[in-house]
């Protein structure tokens, strides 16, 4: 349904963010209508009318199906449906290949012998298919993608620029002190309605499939390692590294930079954010934080923890301080009590006659000792307070 002028002249389509005088734009609430005036536009594409909107409104529940066809009308894209079906002279064909109808293959691109291309699929300029790949109906393959030997590629695959499918595997053995290469004779299989981003790697097998699994969608920049088995429906998101022999269930999500150890399994819907470093196997159903990836629940309780680090370490400061004060006048009391030990048996030598100088430095020389059996022991509190009086020789 338009509501107000429908022939309105509209220069763009572009998101409210975006949008200038004379552009097309949509939104979702009718909070947002004060942003509309503000940028401009001369049509809305709107869920429901909005009254405080004097521009031409476009109503319809699908608001996002619409403005997808309007932005196409303003900016069109080639490869989303095939004009003709061609192939490039500068193409390079072996001629053991088979190509399907409506197939369009163009500039620079190579064709290995035994290879098999679908219907309606879009080769663009740069692409190398090797020998005895197969590439279902409805693919499109974007510039400067390698698609190495025997891949397999199911209908409606879009594989966007500069990913490498079917690479050799980071395998090596120590022989006789050199790392020498593996076995690489498997393959790649992509199953139908994937999308792999740009410059993506995808390794083959050592002996058998690297599959990706029905659905699955790829982020930019991703590395997937020999033998991996990726499930039904992934999302996998840019920079993510899997190394080889992974398996991950359906609808699995791995956020960005999220890296795998080797052999390591993920149950189905298991959520992993970004940056985790996932070392064991983790269980489907739950959320996973942190490197080594646990739970949301224990990263959650490991992060308050870590928050709280800084008032902790103050706290310790305050009580090593307290602690301190309180020994403090234990130890004063310590001194005073030997002070006074040693107060107390001072007459008892001041009343000794002069001849006894040598047993006075004697008794003088054991009242040194006691002071120090007092400074580390507590017991030597309980020796004599009288020193033994001996009577000088006449």
């Amino acid at each position: 349904m338009i509501l107000g002028d429908p022939s309105v002249r509209c220069t763009d389509a572009l998101p409210l963010r975006d949008a200038g005088p004379g552009c097309v734009t949509l939104i979702d609430a009718s909070a947002r209508a004060n942003l509309v005036i503000r940028c401009g536009a001369v049509a809305v594409v709107t869920a429901t009318p909005i009254e405080t909107l004097h521009c031409t409104q476009i109503v319809t529940k699908d608001i996002h199906g619409v403005f997808t066809h309007l932005v196409k009308a303003f900016r069109p894209r080639g490869h989303d449906s095939l004009a003709y079906s061609a192939i490039h002279p500068s193409a390079q064909i072996d001629p053991t290949a088979s190509i399907g109808s409506g197939t369009r293959i163009d500039s620079g691109v190579t064709v290995g012998p035994g290879v098999v291309i679908g219907c309606n699929c879009h080769l663009m300029p740069g692409v190398v298919v090797m020998e005895h790949s197969r590439l279902g109906d409805d693919c499109t393959i974007f510039p400067n993608v390698v698609i190495y030997e025997h891949t397999r590629i199911a209908d409606r695959v879009r594989v966007h620029a500069g990913s490498i499918l079917g690479g050799h595997g980071f395998g090596y053995r120590q022989v006789h002190g050199r790392h020498v290469p593996t076995a690489q004779l498997g393959y790649v299989d992509i199953e139908a309605d994937v999308e792999i981003g740009a410059n993506v790697t995808i390794d083959r097998g050592t002996y058998g499939v690297t599959r990706i699994g029905e659905g699955t969608k790829i982020d930019n920049l991703v590395m997937i390692a020999h033998n991996c088995h990726i499930g039904r429906h992934n999302l996998i998101c840019s920079q993510v590294g899997i190394a080889g022999s992974c398996q991950t269930g359906d609808y699995v999500v791995l956020a960005g930079q999220v890296g795998l150890a080797d052999h390591v399994t993920l149950g189905d819907h298991a959520v992993v954010g970004a940056q985790a470093g996932v070392m064991e196997n983790l269980a489907g159903d739950q959320t996973y934080l942190g490197s080594p990836a646990t739970s949301q629940r224990d990263q959650m309780q490991i992060m308050a923890v870590q928050r709280r680090l800084p008032e902790l370490r103050r706290e310790v400061k305050t009580l090593r301080r307290e602690l301190g004060n309180l020994r403090q006048p234990a130890t004063d009391s310590s001194e005073s009590a030997e002070a006074s030990e040693l107060g107390d048996s001072g007459p008892v030598a001041s009343e000794m006659p002069s001849g006894g100088d040598e047993t006075a430095s004697g008794l003088g020389g054991e009242r040194r000792s006691n002071a120090d059996a007092v400074d580390t022991e507590e017991d030597s509190r309980e020796q004599p307070r009288c020193l033994p009086f001996r009577r000088p020789a006449a």
